[in-house]
């Protein structure tokens, strides 16, 4: 959606109210208390009435907006601001742009929403032939380790390991200067550390439907045969990665990029949220002005469970 079609359609908070309560009536309302899937619209209260038990539900509860006391409009010009462009966008760029005096109301705002694409992105598993392996993206140190000394490489603390998996088909006939694989669904997981019972509890969840893995060497994998159709292991040279394995290095230097360019001192704790939101927009690239919709429904469809607090 272009920002003219945005502020035409949501000129201001009743718009995006109405077009709020047009996706919630779409997607169902149910009770809190008795399960009940029938509901009138109380339009005096602005709230829904179980025809069963009368309990009550307002348009926000058992949404993402549980509890906000952000008006409707500030939710959709972030939903637009984070799905307008590959890029993303800060909390305190978003706050800059709806001129809130407050820090944290945005910044919790704009967490739930990438909490929201990641719930969404967990509903599907990889399939097919998929590429492997591990990143590791820059994060702030963490607290019990500020006072330890500094490691270095693949070991310090101010990096954290993240599993990257990548759904790749062979082209059978790849155009010159293109790649020879095409990719389709991404995913990537933080986790603690690369133990190889770590690495088989993360690809048996995301990846159930697979034919086979392409990996390194690395003795991280060497389970993987157990429970997977074929397992591709190889050593590959380092200026050979980008041939073997080209959809997952090429995934993680774009989002590499993506949070260096807009985020500084990433907490550990927060870093799957950014990585849940560059895998939803990877993922729907080619969704176009559809992805505001598709994140709206997502708003609409998931309880908000975000406990987390900045600072």
């Amino acid at each position: 959606m272009t920002l003219i079609d945005f502020i035409s359609h949501f000129p201001d908070e009743e718009s995006c109210k109405q077009k709020f309560k047009e996706y919630r009536d779409h997607v169902g309302v149910i009770c809190s208390k008795c399960g009940g899937k029938d509901h009138y619209w109380k339009k005096d209260k602005e709230q829904y009435e179980c025809k069963r038990c009368k309990t009550r539900t307002t348009l926000k509860s058992g949404t993402v907006l549980h509890k906000s006391k952000l008006p409707f409009r500030y939710w959709f010009i972030a939903m637009h601001l984070l799905t307008s462009t590959k890029k993303s966008f800060s909390a305190k760029e978003i706050q800059r742009q709806l001129g809130h005096k407050r820090y944290q109301p945005i910044w919790h705002m704009v967490h739930k929403l990438r909490m929201v694409m990641g719930k969404r992105d967990d509903e599907y598993v990889l399939a097919g032939n998929i590429e492997l392996d591990e990143g590791f993206f820059s994060t702030e140190t963490p607290k019990e380790e500020k006072n330890k000394p500094l490691k270095s490489g693949r070991g310090s603390q101010r990096k954290s390991k993240v599993l990257v998996m990548a759904e790749s088909e062979m082209v059978e006939s790849p155009v010159k200067g293109k790649k020879p694989r095409r990719v389709g669904y991404l995913k990537m997981k933080v986790i603690d550390d690369l133990k190889k019972e770590t690495i088989n509890e993360v690809v048996s969840t995301l990846a159930t439907d697979v034919d086979q893995i392409d990996t390194d060497d690395s003795t991280s994998y060497v389970d993987l045969k157990n429970f997977v159709p074929r397992h591709n292991s190889q050593v590959i040279p380092k200026e050979k990665v980008g041939e073997t394995l080209p959809w997952v290095h090429i995934a993680i230097s774009n989002a590499k990029r993506q949070l260096l360019n807009t985020f500084h001192d990433i907490k550990p704790e927060f870093l799957q949220n950014y990585l849940d939101e560059f895998c939803y927009k990877f993922n729907r690239r080619y969704f176009g002005e559809a992805l505001f919709g598709r994140l709206l429904v997502a708003c609409v469809s998931y309880k908000n469970e975000f406990r987390y607090k900045c600072g």
